[in-house]
């Protein structure tokens, strides 16, 4: 007789959470997400039109959004990657090792107008939002990161125990070193 394994959906999924862009940024494209962009095509939404992607590659979903909503600072999202696929577990892998923590925008441009620095986007189409290696927006980052579990982990936090533990070691090189 085989042994019965039983699993919650929740065991295969990793969360995320963070801002897919900020407004009033500039982008590296010279173009700024304004406040109020999104609300015509987040309110009508049904749940699911908004696809989570793989580095803007439609053949490449891996998860799905949960929660996108617009509020003071951008657009902050909270999403699933599937953990049960290959790719879902190479991305997973990837963000809770601090190697990538990008996000960007996928849309079609509705309304904008020229500003001094680029253009001022006014009215998006959302269709995806992506989990990429270089983001077109600096400031579009996953912030953090839970586990199945349950353990949340900032990933900023991360970083700077890091980099606090890289100059420990340095400074103790010197020392032992001469």
């Amino acid at each position: 007789m085989k042994p019965t394994i039983i699993a919650t959906a929740s065991a295969h999924l990793g969360f995320i959470e963070g801002y897919a862009t900020r407004f009033g940024e500039y982008d590296l494209n010279r173009d700024r997400v304004l406040r109020g962009a999104f609300l015509k095509s987040l309110i009508p939404a049904k749940p699911g039109r908004v696809k989570m992607l793989y580095q803007h590659r439609v053949e490449k979903p891996i998860g799905r959004w949960i929660g996108i909503k617009e509020d003071a600072q951008g657009l902050f999202v909270r999403g699933e990657i599937f953990l049960n696929t290959d790719l879902g577990r190479n991305v997973w892998s990837l963000i809770s090792g601090g190697a990538l923590d990008g996000l960007s925008i996928g849309f079609r441009t509705k309304k904008a107008r020229r500003s001094k620095k680029g253009r001022d986007l006014l009215e998006l189409d959302l269709w995806e939002i992506s989990i990429v290696t270089f983001p077109m927006a600096p400031g579009a980052r996953i912030n953090s990161w839970q586990t199945a579990d349950g353990l949340p982990v900032s990933l900023m936090n991360k970083q700077r125990q890091a980099q606090s533990l890289a100059r420990e070691v340095a400074n103790l090189r010197q020392k032992l070193i001469p």
